[in-house]
């Protein structure tokens, strides 16, 4: 028997759609298929309250793997991790119609026993109540999110990119992203001043440019999830042709 994960969505905790529209989100949900997709394996769900069940990871998030975890992940496993986040993302993207995550952050992203990444937690982010600051319950945090959304703007799957840009920078510096704001100044500083996370001296200068691209100010000039894979995939082949060298050298 395999373990699976259950959420609980208050009525209070979602807007109010007809339990029609929630069986619809959820045929599209269950016939999703992506081993960088966590698996949806079902709901229940009533006026009161919704419960989605999906497979168990056992590590947790990406956030807690590499900010609450006493084994530092190295480099190469690092890219490798983002190489599955814009596998996921671009498998959603590639839907009919694309499924835009809209909350896309490393708390989001969840991690099998050998490493690998899974996009979770989409498809249901458009029902949620509330704002995009911080709550309580931790629902929507500023520090992943794109200016435009951050603006209330019309929004679309490059904000998605924007986000995997933060992702980028969290897996590459493995630091949390503008841990010294609340979730205001955040808003204020990305959305309204239009700045953006340091990006560290020493940083593999493609890796660099993917993340500077996924941070333009205007959507329309980000990349695809598509163009980022084929970037990543020749940085993590190259990084890995590299470290064969320097162990074969006498």
């Amino acid at each position: 028997m395999k373990d699976v994960a259950v959420k609980v969505y208050f009525a209070g905790e979602y807007k109010e759609p007809t339990l029609l529209d929630y069986k619809k989100e959820i045929d599209i949900m269950r016939k999703l298929r992506h081993p960088n997709v966590l698996l949806f394996m079902g709901a229940v769900y009533s006026q009161e309250r919704l419960a989605i069940v999906t497979e168990f990871l056992p590590r947790g998030s990406l956030f807690k793997a590499l900010h609450k975890n006493n084994q530092a992940l190295d480099v190469k496993r690092r890219m490798r991790m983002a190489l599955d986040v814009a596998r996921g993302m671009n498998y959603l993207h590639h839907r009919n119609p694309p499924i835009v995550h809209r909350d896309l952050k490393s708390s989001n992203l969840l991690v099998d026993r050998n490493w690998n990444v899974k996009v979770g937690d989409f498809g249901l982010s458009r029902w949620k109540n509330g704002t995009f600051l911080t709550t309580k319950s931790g629902r929507g945090t500023p520090q992943w999110m794109a200016p435009e959304v951050l603006r209330n703007e019309p929004s679309n799957e490059k904000s998605d990119v924007f986000s995997f840009g933060v992702i980028l920078w969290e897996l590459m510096t493995v630091s949390i992203p503008w841990n010294n704001l609340n979730s205001l100044q955040v808003v204020g500083v990305v959305g309204f001043m239009d700045r953006r996370l340091e990006l560290p001296e020493g940083l593999d200068p493609q890796i660099e440019s993917i993340i500077r691209d996924c941070w333009q100010s205007n959507p329309e000039n980000r990349p695809s999830f598509e163009d980022i894979i084929n970037r990543m995939t020749g940085i993590v082949q190259k990084s890995a042709i590299g470290l064969g060298r320097r162990h074969s050298e006498p």
